[in-house]
């Protein structure tokens, strides 16, 4: 069964309806993003976070001893790279970490899409945007992705309630999905409740 990732959280009523709703994942935002969290921030929302519900924590280009302490402190499952790290860093990350990661790769037509050499625990597809890493709400063109891949791939980028159930058929490892469980940038308990369990098929 897909799992589902609901990413950006910041409030702590936020944390209150994923604890009803159990997703499998939640992402706490380091890198800058209107969804941004500090790392007192993101300790303390995850000390009220339901035990069953894993962690991921986005960072941006950021110094690995920075990472390494922040995903320390507040307890972090999962590190997802979502800005230029290559290889020789994403490897160097993995010998001081057990935590899993994640690389984002932009999607856009045109472009390369053997990710069979990069060195991180799972990739995740998300839509290339000039100028932003990601969070842009924007759905790319599924089809650019040979469908046998999406198995092993963390899919993002514009998922919402209207393009879930497409999202489903290419049955990705992962959906994770932000902005579009949002009313006006704050995480919609309706709208989230409904989304995990059109995925969880209930």
């Amino acid at each position: 069964m897909t799992k589902v990732k609901i990413c950006g959280i910041w409030e702590f009523e936020t944390i209150d309806i994923l604890n009803e709703c159990l997703p499998d994942y939640i992402g706490f935002v380091f890198a800058k993003s209107p969804r941004q969290v500090t790392e007192d921030r993101a300790k303390e929302l995850k000390g009220r976070l339901h035990p069953q519900i894993k962690t991921a924590g986005v960072f941006v280009n950021e110094s690995i001893e920075k990472i390494l302490k922040i995903i320390d402190n507040v307890n972090i499952d999962a590190i997802q790279l979502h800005g230029d790290e290559d290889d020789s860093y994403i490897k160097k990350l993995k010998e001081k970490t057990k935590a899993e990661i994640w690389k984002a790769v932009r999607v856009k037509e045109g472009m390369s899409l053997d990710f069979s050499k990069i060195p991180a625990d799972r990739i995740l597809l998300d839509t290339y945007k000039t100028g932003v890493f990601g969070g842009s709400g924007e759905k790319f063109d599924w089809s650019l992705v040979d469908v046998k891949i999406y198995k092993d791939i963390i899919l993002a980028g514009g998922i919402n309630l209207d393009n879930v159930s497409q999202a489903l058929k290419l049955s990705p490892y992962m959906l994770d999905i932000s902005s579009g469980v949002e009313s006006n940038g704050r995480k919609d308990g309706g709208k989230t409740a409904k989304i995990i369990k059109l995925i969880r098929g209930e």
